[in-house]
């Protein structure tokens, strides 16, 4: 399966989700729907993986969290938030960087419409 045809399921089911919940829910209840509809597709999500930071070739004792990473080949970043902002974007940004992820998707549930809430981010694609 590719990214693009994860991306694909993925993005299905957030258009459902959307329409049947709307915008302005915590972005946790985004995150757990999302996550549960996404293995009912019989794909792997990991939920809060920590992305390790080296540096010197030692990894240090912190780290990032994504949302949700896909069949560890697609990292979704959720959020609930009035617009997305460029920091936004950097972050999932370097998410891709420290992960070696080629593809993540910047999904924002606070849209009217989600289609305007999504960007698709790619690191080396």
């Amino acid at each position: 399966m590719t990214e693009n045809d994860i991306t694909q399921k993925i993005l299905d089911c957030s258009f459902n989700i959307h329409s049947k919940l709307g915008p302005g829910l915590f972005e946790s209840v985004y995150e757990e729907v999302l996550s549960y509809e996404l293995e009912k597709e019989g794909l792997e999500v990991k939920r809060q993986p920590i992305i390790a930071v080296y540096w010197d070739n030692h990894q240090m004792d912190l780290g990032f969290k994504a949302d949700l990473i896909v069949e560890d080949r697609v990292i979704i970043e959720l959020k609930s938030v009035e617009s997305l902002q460029a920091v936004h974007k950097k972050q999932l940004l370097t998410y891709l960087k420290l992960s070696g992820i080629k593809l993540g998707l910047l999904m924002n549930f606070n849209e009217n419409m989600l289609k305007n809430g999504i960007k698709r981010i790619v690191n080396g694609l």
